[in-house]
């Protein structure tokens, strides 16, 4: 009994201790690619977007359809009260029945149903099209909310150490001001510039409590799971990235290729449009039973079901539609028109882009060198303003301005490296790369 008690003892402060542990465990690290998982399985928009993918290889078969035979059963009924008679025979049954399977198919339509097949196969490639737009744009929204909130987070990291200083500075001030050494000035001028410091504060954790918001919308994440992210912008690029070439971002962007897909699906509409005054044939053939034949010498009688057989051809050939084939020519060329424009919209414009990003990629890049040194160098003048405040040889406005400054340097240097991770995302995303993949950067 003696040995148990001691045992047991030690299991449940072994137990207690990996509470903590066991606690932790449940908060998983939020990374940009599970965010980015997270919200391709839950957004309602991508959703949509395959529906509508699905919806159009519907409609693609509903076209082709229009090649295979349509089989149709039927049956009636009918009771006449006066039938034709004649010296008391009558020639045709007071019920009349009739049951049969018919079966139509367009033999040759001058290429209309080849046309729609076209234009509802155009209509299913721009829906995937669609699709992969929807989900790069939220995968950019996603990544531009996962890094504002690793900014804000590090933001307010850096506030804080201003908040720090301010407040160590301020407990001098006072008591150099108990002292008589400094003056009430002194003193006030501290602490508006806490005071200031805490706001700034308060906006940034505001706005990354709004960022997080967003975020948990995106990626489906309840508001009672913990999000912790997993992130930094301790970043600085590869040697070597070069701007690919525009005619290479043109293959790849969505844009382009779903703005030529809807050129292409203008021409087949147009193509369409051309052969609707055009004539149809169409074969059919019909086998049943019905009653209601003439009397022969075999079967005198009329309620007999008899078989027949029926088959033929159709030739259609519109005279006059009031007008609405040429109208439908002319709106066909206008949106050809039309669509070749917007192809060409969105070819400029993606031009545009690929030399914007470059550009802004590239300045970036050597903004975090300038900054690291602005802060090496603030850092330093704050340090010496220190030991200068407290040696009675540096003003109180002289050390809170050392101290901005440092804190001013330091929101520099992360602004610098949020712009350079996002100008790098930007920059794959004008150039058509996958947004999945993590810039070519490596840590400092």
């Amino acid at each position: 009994m003696n040995r148990i008690f001691p045992s047991a003892v030690i299991l449940l402060v072994t137990a207690a201790a990996a509470l903590p542990f066991i606690a932790d465990a449940g908060a998983a690290e939020l990374t940009l690619h599970s965010a980015l998982s997270r919200m391709e399985e839950n957004s309602p928009a991508l959703r949509s977007a395959r529906e509508g993918v699905n919806a159009a290889d519907a409609g693609v078969e509903a076209k082709r359809s229009g090649w295979l035979p349509e089989i149709a059963a039927t049956a009636t009924y009918g009771y006449r009260d006066r039938v034709s008679e004649m010296n008391g025979m009558q020639f045709m049954p007071n019920d009349s029945y009739d049951a049969r399977i018919s079966a139509s198919m367009m033999l040759f339509d001058f290429g209309r149903t080849a046309k729609s097949v076209n234009i509802a196969t155009s209509g299913r490639n721009a829906a995937g099209y669609r699709l992969a737009l929807t989900q790069r744009e939220l995968s950019w929204a996603t990544i531009q909310i996962f890094y504002d909130m690793l900014f804000l987070r590090e933001a307010v990291g850096v506030q804080d150490k201003e908040i720090a200083a301010l407040e160590k500075n301020l407990d001098i001030t006072m008591k150099r001001y108990r002292e008589g050494v400094a003056t009430r000035f002194d003193v006030l001028s501290t602490e508006v510039r806490l005071a200031s410091a805490r706001n700034r504060k308060l906006d940034l954790e505001t706005e990354l409590a709004n960022q997080e918001i967003s975020l948990r919308r995106l990626a489906a994440i309840a508001d009672g799971e913990p999000l912790e992210l997993k992130g930094s912008f301790s970043m600085a690029e590869e040697p070597g990235l070069a701007p690919p070439p525009e005619s290479e971002a043109l293959q790849n962007r969505l844009e382009v290729k779903l703005a030529t897909e809807n050129a292409r699906a203008a021409g087949e509409k147009k193509s369409l449009a051309e052969r609707q005054g055009l004539p149809k044939i169409t074969g059919s053939v019909s086998w049943g039973s019905s009653n209601g034949w003439l009397p022969d010498t075999d079967d005198p009688d009329l309620g007999t079901m008899r078989t027949s057989t029926t088959a033929g051809l159709q030739l259609e050939l519109p005279l006059f539609t009031g007008f609405r084939t040429a109208a439908g020519r002319r709106e066909a060329l206008a949106m050809q028109r039309a669509a070749e424009q917007d192809r060409i919209e969105a070819e400029q414009r993606v031009r545009a882009e690929v030399r914007q990003a470059s550009r802004a990629l590239k300045t970036s890049r050597e903004k975090i060198t300038t900054t690291a040194l602005q802060v090496e160098q603030a850092r330093l003048a704050a340090e010496n303003a220190r030991i200068r405040h407290l040696n009675g040889l540096a003003t109180t406005l002289d050390l809170l301005d050392t101290e901005a400054s440092l804190a001013e340097a330091e929101l520099g240097n992360l602004q610098a490296r949020y712009t350079f991770v996002m100008n790098t995302y930007a920059f794959r995303k004008a150039s058509g790369e996958p947004l999945m993949q993590e810039p070519s950067i490596k840590a400092k």
